[in-house]
């Protein structure tokens, strides 16, 4: 059985919009799926230009039509975003005359993301559900929209979660930092929401991405950093946390493009997570859900999560789990190795506690840890020693090793 992908070729652009299309279909390239181009041979908009793309779509067709093989399989990516001479004739064939079978993976549903929805996208998606055998839908809410629209649910696949390949095997281990990233379409129009980042207070954000509204300079808690194409972003998000929002306030996903959030997969959080990012995402969004552990689902009430920085820039973490039977409360904070010394050393001597203002006051003598950079007191003028001064140094290494096999042990 022979199994092939249409993929559509036009213009390159430096933002995420297109990276997915590719993204699948280079996971198809390794699935053995092979390619059929239909291509956007010119992106003039005059009348010439219209009439030379049709031409040069119904010569791919009309390929595409001769090369399939009986009984193969073709992976198709919706939507087409672009009325193409032939396409639904060329199909219809395929499947009729050569009993072709149609994956139909979605990016988008026109119908819920609302602000395009037009006839053309209409028929594009009914052709859809008349021709696939198979639909890859986002996530289970998605799925219920289909179900509803009369698909049978045996012909659904959920795929949860986009990738976002990445070149080469390196792995960012993004610094802790209060500020959110915005990676993506900028258009403060567009995506209300962008334009009121600055007004958040106590934290910075930073953007990413095309469409960037200079006015935002005046922001103090704003950096714009530019626009990198898809390969190279995820290298650029270093620290902070990503955030997977839309619509027209920061008080809630509201409008058109925001309650589309309760539908779709936004790309963007494919790439914070590739990029190593920590995510924070709209709490009624389907991807929101999807985070969601059984014993969450089964209590209604999942757990809080909250960071707490003192005056002297000490960071806490405060968590509040509602999971259980009971609810638990833990209070977190960064172990030093002197707390580890502390909690298992039978000495009597106390050692300063974890705290900032404390950090300073850790003795150097035998009752700390050894210095990490190696580092031996002043012993000038004492260069000659008895060899019983020798023993005593080394009881006292002895001593010192001895508390550190326990602290592991008892760890």
């Amino acid at each position: 059985m022979k199994k092939y992908q249409i993929v559509e070729i036009s213009e390159n652009y430096n933002h995420a919009g297109t990276k997915a299309t590719q993204d699948i279909a280079e996971v198809a390239d390794v699935l053995k799926y092979e390619r059929i181009l239909i291509r956007m041979n010119t992106t003039k908009r005059t009348k010439l230009a219209k009439v030379q793309r049709q031409i040069g779509y119904r010569k791919d067709w009309a390929e595409c039509l001769k090369r399939v093989e009986e009984n193969s399989v073709i992976l198709l990516q919706h939507p087409f975003h672009y009325p193409q001479l032939t396409r639904e004739k060329t199909l219809t064939e395929l499947k009729e005359k050569k009993h072709v079978k149609f994956i139909s993976l979605i990016h988008d549903v026109e119908e819920l993301r609302a602000f395009r929805y037009n006839d053309y996208y209409k028929g594009e998606f009914e052709f859809m559900l008349r021709i696939a055998d198979v639909l890859i839908v986002h996530n289970a809410v998605m799925k219920q929209f289909f179900i509803e629209r009369g698909v049978s649910e045996e012909k659904i696949v959920t795929l949860e979660i986009f990738d976002y390949l990445q070149k080469g095997s390196v792995i960012n281990i993004p610094k802790f930092e209060k500020a959110i990233t915005v990676a993506g379409n900028l258009d403060t129009e567009k995506c209300g929401y962008v334009g009121q980042l600055g007004e958040l207070s106590g934290v910075s954000v930073k953007l990413y991405g095309m469409n960037y509204d200079k006015k935002m300079d005046q922001c103090e808690n704003v950096q714009y950093f530019g626009s990198f194409p898809s390969d190279e972003i995820p290298g650029k998000l270093t620290s902070g946390f990503g955030l997977v929002w839309d619509g027209a306030s920061i008080d809630g996903c509201v409008g058109q493009s925001g309650q589309y959030l309760r539908y779709n997969n936004p790309h963007k959080l494919s790439l914070y997570l590739s990029s190593g990012l920590p995510v924070i995402i709209w709490k009624e969004a389907a991807e929101a859900e999807s985070g969601k552990t059984e014993s969450t689902e089964k209590s209604g009430q999942g757990k809080e999560f909250y960071t707490i920085q003192t005056a002297t820039e000490k960071v806490f973490y405060l968590i509040i789990d509602r999971d259980g039977e009971e609810e638990m409360v833990y209070f977190l904070t960064e172990v030093t190795e002197n707390d580890l010394l502390n909690a298992t050393s039978d000495n009597s001597e106390t050692l300063p506690k974890n705290s900032a203002a404390l950090e300073s006051a850790i003795p150097n003598g035998e009752s700390a840890l050894p210095n990490n950079n190696g580092e031996q007191a002043d012993t000038e003028g004492k260069e000659t020693e008895t060899e019983k001064g020798t023993e005593g140094a080394e009881s006292t290494e002895n001593t010192a090793n001895n508390r550190t096999y326990s602290a592991i042990l008892r760890i």
